[in-house]
């Protein structure tokens, strides 16, 4: 893979790690209205909710265009790095906790992101 295809795989998973993290806010947020079906309707008015769903949907358009030059068995692989990424996330803006049991798996998933992108 050249550089620029590692790039924007990179990118994909950072796109949908920070909506993620969009969506989490946006539940926090949501679970402070009561978390009732009707005040899922107060999701409209969030913007992290609908910045979450523009992260989404450009993480799809930027899927598309590397599916144009990468095979699908090389880039799927990098979609694991949220697995990596979104508790690392989690735990700088939610407080959630992360042991050594996570950083020992997530150092696995790494290594077979790295290992299957140079297959």
């Amino acid at each position: 893979m050249t550089g620029q295809q590692i790039a924007a795989l990179l990118g994909f998973s950072a796109l949908l790690a920070a909506g993620q993290a969009l969506f989490k806010a946006s539940a926090l947020k949501l679970g402070q209205t009561g978390g009732t079906v009707g005040g899922l309707f107060s999701l409209v008015a969030m913007p992290g909710f609908w910045l979450a769903l523009a992260l989404y949907g450009a993480g799809t358009l930027l899927w598309i265009y590397i599916l144009q030059t990468v095979p699908l068995s090389r880039a799927y692989p990098f979609a694991a790095l949220g697995f990596v990424i979104v508790p690392i996330i989690a735990a700088l803006l939610f407080a959630e906790r992360l042991n050594l049991t996570y950083a020992l798996g997530a150092a696995l998933i790494v290594a077979g992101v790295i290992v299957t992108a140079r297959a």
